[in-house]
């Protein structure tokens, strides 16, 4: 009998396993062993059993065994306002309805609430790591930490509407960000977000961007995200959204740019050359009628690719497998090509190629020994998985987050049985609907965009 300091933390025993190493493999009954929060081991099981002891056992007969959902693009704390202002166009949801509201009520203690109340949304649907990009991000951080879920935490930066801080003070707060969590803990990668080309400066621009660079961790953007936004860009600065910021040195492989959707060639041609990452939010894009990112040509050019949800006041869940659902079916109709985006395609996407979008990839994204122990157990005897032929096609067409049995993150169970150990969760969902109770008496008021933030007409 092997000793206590060698006994597995976790054997999980069966299944279908889908490791993404390669993308498409599908491998059955085998058992995964998992010690100090990493896979130790991926063996085929045999008639013996000879595993070594296990502090708990999964048995994963009748799952599909997968690799943790990886959300690449959203704003967790953005559930508090899930519902608020729906069927409306960007600008109109951001200024009439969403920035007064976090001007009044976004504060470190809602944010903790909004977080862990999306977390525990996401632990539910299958989603194991996170980027997030918000203000008050160490509370977005804290609350990771507390719930045992993985994330890159990015501090946000804006200056309209109403930001008072130059870019120095800006620069100088995004250090000591930077710096208090790059090493407090393994779930946590610090990141640095600047909102967008329209509602950041240059000048903010290129200050957190030249932080994330000396740190070397990641910097994100909504970037092209509306024909409004290329109006602006193009009338401020003479020149598209993508070239704008390449011409202000902020695109390299470190950046993730969220949406990308109004973008052409020669912007596609700067992407892939920088080496930028793109998160792909369709379902948010669809609602506020963004319209639709070349998704495909952007992975034909070799720009890697991650899905996200957006935040959940503009989707409105963190559901990542209607996330693919929604990918696969919506680049098909548009391109008129039922072959866009297959669904193997898709899952990629929502593991190993989200762990590359957020320069985790040698860490998490597929089951491979010695990186962190972060999979999931889907079920596959539901109705709408039954019969199961293609366990792909049934994760992006027929399966939900419903469907998700158990989630292990860094080697701890965070959710069995549809219950998550490290999560109060009534009283999380009791404390968010008093703070929602709040915004819903509140009253907000227009507040106008400026024609160009930082620069005169070009």
């Amino acid at each position: 009998m092997d000793g206590p300091d060698e006994r597995l933390e976790i054997l999980i025993t069966g299944g279908t396993l889908l490791t993404m190493d390669p993308p498409g493999e599908i491998l059955e009954n085998r058992a995964i062993g998992i010690r100090g929060g990493r896979i130790l081991f991926v063996k085929e099981m045999d008639a013996r059993g000879d595993f070594p002891e296990a502090k708990e056992v999964l048995d994963a007969s009748g799952c599909l065994v997968l690799p943790g959902l990886v959300n690449t693009h959203a704003h967790l704390p953005m559930v508090l306002f899930r519902g608020l202002a729906d069927d409306l166009p960007l600008m109109a949801w951001l200024n009439d309805h969403i920035f007064p509201a976090e001007r009044r009520f976004i504060n470190r203690d809602t944010v903790y609430a909004g977080s862990l109340l999306a977390m525990a949304e996401m632990i539910l649907s299958g989603t194991t790591t996170f980027c997030d990009g918000y203000f008050y991000e160490g509370a977005v951080a804290r609350a990771a930490i507390d719930a045992g879920m993985r994330g890159v935490t990015a501090q946000g930066f804006i200056d309209f509407p109403a930001d008072p801080q130059g870019a120095a003070e800006k620069a100088a707060d995004a250090e000591r960000f930077a710096d208090k969590w790059r090493s407090r803990s393994p779930l946590i990668t610090p990141a640095l977000m600047c909102h967008s080309p329209y509602t950041c400066s240059p000048d903010t621009l290129r200050a957190i961007k030249a932080v994330a660079r000396e740190r070397e961790i990641p910097f994100l953007i909504h970037l092209a995200e509306t024909r409004e936004e290329e109006r602006i860009i193009r009338e401020c600065h003479g020149k598209s959204p993508v070239r704008h910021l390449d011409d202000l040195g902020l695109l390299d492989g470190r950046t993730v740019a969220s949406h990308c959707v109004w973008i052409g060639d020669e912007d596609l041609s700067i992407l892939a050359a920088r080496g930028v990452k793109v998160a792909h939010d369709p379902e948010s894009n669809m609602k506020l009628a963004s319209g639709v990112a070349p998704v495909p040509e952007m992975l034909r050019r070799g720009i890697a690719v991650g899905l996200g949800t957006d935040g959940a006041a503009s989707n409105n869940d963190l559901d990542l497998f209607g996330e693919m659902g929604t990918a696969a079916r919506l680049h098909k109709v548009f391109s008129s090509d039922p072959t866009a985006l297959k669904a193997e395609t898709v899952v990629e996407m929502a593991t190993i190629g989200g762990a590359r979008v957020l320069g985790l990839e040698k860490e998490i994204g597929s089951i491979s020994p010695g990186k962190w122990a972060d999979l999931i157990l889907v079920e596959r005897g539901s109705p709408p998985l039954t019969p199961l032929y293609n366990p792909f096609s049934h994760l992006v067409y027929a399966a939900s987050g419903a469907d998700v049995a158990a989630s292990v993150i860094g080697g701890r169970i965070v959710m069995k049985g549809r219950r998550l150990p490290g999560i109060d969760l009534p009283a999380v969902m009791e404390k968010v609907r008093r703070i929602a109770e709040r915004i819903a008496a509140a009253g907000f008021h227009r507040s106008a965009l400026p024609l160009c933030k930082g620069e005169e007409r070009a």
